[in-house]
């Protein structure tokens, strides 16, 4: 595995993969099992593939979570090395925003909404990365997990508002055996808080089993409130329902695909979770 510190290096290794498909896998580090279902999935749609390793500073809006936020590179590049994983961009922060640098990316009306509102200027942050990312490395495509549902939106909505030729992919959500989303933010929770935590997933699976039964989207949020009051390690800090193509909130009755996204602080430690719901399309 190639080990790429600064961007020369990386574009100097990309050029040499000429005529092979190349995926990125763009992380924050502190890699779990659903870091390494986006490279299982990378494999199966590319030749060559990227991971990134990058704690970027621009998408925390509180210095002390930026300084909590887990660091295991060597235990990282170990396990991207028996992933098969081609190369490993590990850049500095002076390298991905050098003296001077004052260009941001942001989507303006989706960067504002949702969980965007509970933290002012994340996704500009992360927009900002990806798409730095994204002019690096030229991937064909580019693979996100579907937990941070609505970074994936800005992700997309960028991509095609810049004209950027890449293919973003959503991979499923892996979980804890108890349903918690696997996250890197999950180290951080002490045993009680971490049992607690699970209380995220039950609250989707009631919505989703409110909504299968038609249950209107105002139901599902009260039942989620309900679920997630009851849990006194929790406070719910953002609970929104959209559909998941226009990211419309949706109140009444789900008559498409909506995305639920549910945020919560347990234990100090901020966690996300989202669930799709709603009618399929028929298959053909």
């Amino acid at each position: 595995m190639e080990i790429c510190g600064t961007v020369e290096r990386m574009r100097a290794v990309r050029a040499g993969w000429k005529g092979a498909s190349v995926a990125l896998v763009p992380t924050m580090g502190a890699l779990h099992r659903g870091h390494l279902a986006l490279v299982e999935a990378a494999h199966e749609r590319a030749e060559r593939i990227v991971a990134s390793i990058f704690v970027n500073p621009t998408q925390f809006g509180d210095p002390a979570d930026l300084a909590a936020y887990p660091r295991e590179e060597a235990a990282d590049r170990a396990l991207l090395e028996q992933a098969g994983v081609d190369a490993l961009f590990l850049p500095s922060v002076a390298e991905m925003y050098p003296p001077g640098a004052e260009t941001v990316v942001e989507t303006e009306r989706l960067a504002g909404l949702y969980h965007g509102a509970v933290r002012p200027g994340h996704f500009r942050g992360v927009a900002t990365v990806v798409c730095k990312l994204l002019n690096i490395v030229r991937p064909d495509i580019a693979l996100f997990g579907e937990k941070d549902y609505q970074q994936l939106a800005v992700i997309r909505r960028m991509v095609r508002d810049l004209f950027i030729p890449v293919e973003i992919v959503g991979v499923p959500t892996l979980r804890e055996a108890d349903g918690l989303a696997m996250s890197s933010r999950n180290r951080r929770l002490g045993p009680e808080d971490r049992r607690a935590a699970a209380v995220l997933s039950r609250a989707l699976d009631r919505a989703e089993a409110l909504a299968a039964e038609g249950a209107p989207a105002e139901r599902l949020a009260e039942a989620i409130r309900e679920v997630v009051g009851a849990e006194p390690r929790a406070r719910l800090c953002g609970l929104d329902i959209v559909d998941a193509e226009t990211f419309e909130p949706v109140v009444r009755t789900i008559t498409r695909r909506a995305g639920i996204m549910l945020s919560a602080e347990v234990g100090g430690v901020l966690l996300l979770d989202q669930r799709e719901v709603g009618p399929r399309e028929s298959a053909p």
